[in-house]
């Protein structure tokens, strides 16, 4: 398997290690419960340098307004956009981030799809004076997040980070290690993701620790997907895949008709009318319904869909779940899903679960 460059740092902190998507992650250093409730209550810290990075310049507005399925060319320098690369037949490629720097624009995707959106931009680029540069290998990706996130990087930074609204890039050190930083993230708490060369991240990582202290917790896989689930945040391969359409995933809003055209226009537009599949699901008792798990309406024989996601919500002490329904399902109508044969009672409500600050 794939290792990120602060492998080593992961060991001497005593992670337990997964495969997730053919790379050996962090998946929990002690507690899943505790590095969840760390970064709700103060901050966590996450190695997230298996993303991968592309680094688009020359005509990059026009290109990307062609090739993903938002206005991208509307993006102001240092200011950001959640956006998706889809096929001709409009099936979701990837779920992504672009950020607009100074002389080019940064497109952040996930791991498990580096090659398909590699091999996308390069194919949607022929008619187009653009440079694509896979700038994966090249560096790292440190996540920090929570309600202290903010004042522990102040702390050492070069910048003035309060002026950076959410879904932001500056440039800028940490520590006297130059960084990006990237005011987004994947867990529904404030924070930032720090674009790093690899010859520094080890060396970030450690002074990341260092001077958060007590107030930052490292994380692994395990809090990041009940994080990024309490926060109704899609996962690839779960809540969105090749299949899907963006306004099958709830997902229609980024989706900019308006343009004269882009990759898999035609298609959606076909299909910008089907309600939305992906619904939030909340259940009774203790028992969550897991990733495949079925729904069925109440006394129904036939299931009308499945888990995408689902756990038992560390903050809200409920059991939540997604899933992909096929229908429209209303606010409050009552489902159930077979939990190991049992039927549990759950019920449709809107995304997300949970919201910082409330």
């Amino acid at each position: 398997m794939l290792r990120t460059p602060l492998y080593e740092e992961h060991q001497k902190l005593g992670a337990s290690f997964t495969d997730f998507g053919g790379w050996e992650m962090p998946v929990r250093y002690g507690s899943d419960l505790d590095e969840h409730h760390a970064v709700r209550n103060s901050a966590g810290l996450f190695d997230i340098s298996h993303m991968a990075e592309f680094a688009v310049s020359g005509d990059a507005a026009s290109f990307l307004d062609y090739a993903l399925v938002s206005k991208i060319s509307e993006l102001a320098e240092g200011r950001a956009k959640y956006s998706l690369i889809c096929a001709q037949d409009g099936g979701a490629i990837d779920d992504l981030i672009v950020y607009r720097r100074s002389s080019d624009f940064l497109i952040i995707s996930n791991a498990a799809n580096r090659a398909a959106v590699g091999a996308a931009l390069a194919s949607y680029s022929s008619n187009f004076d653009v440079v694509i540069n896979d700038c994966s290998a090249e560096l790292s990706l440190i996540a920090i997040q929570g309600p202290n996130a903010t004042a522990i990087l102040q702390s050492q930074a070069s910048i003035d980070l309060a002026p950076l609204r959410y879904y932001s890039i500056a440039e800028g050190e940490l520590a006297d290690i130059p960084v990006s930083f990237c005011r987004t993230g994947y867990t529904g708490e404030d924070g930032f993701e720090l674009l790093v060369d690899n010859r520094s991240a080890a060396e970030l990582w450690a002074k990341l620790l260092e001077f958060g202290g007590d107030a930052l917790n490292p994380c692994g896989l395990a809090s990041r997907d009940t994080l990024r689930l309490e926060a109704g945040m899609p996962l690839y391969d779960h809540e969105l895949n090749s299949t899907l359409t963006p306004m099958n995933a709830g997902l229609g809003k980024v989706v900019r008709f308006d343009k004269e055209s882009f990759v898999g226009k035609d298609a959606l537009a076909r299909r910008q009318d089907e309600p939305p599949q992906l619904h939030g699901l909340i259940g009774e008792g203790r028992r969550a319904a897991r990733a495949d798990y079925e729904i069925f309406e109440p006394g129904g024989q036939n299931p009308i869909g499945k888990v995408t996601s689902g756990v038992l919500s560390p903050t809200l002490g409920y059991p939540i779940a997604m899933a992909l329904l096929a229908g429209s399902y209303a606010e409050g109508t009552e489902l159930e899903a077979d939990v190991r044969g049992q039927r549990v009672g759950y019920k449709v409500t809107r995304l997300p679960f949970y919201k910082r600050g409330k």
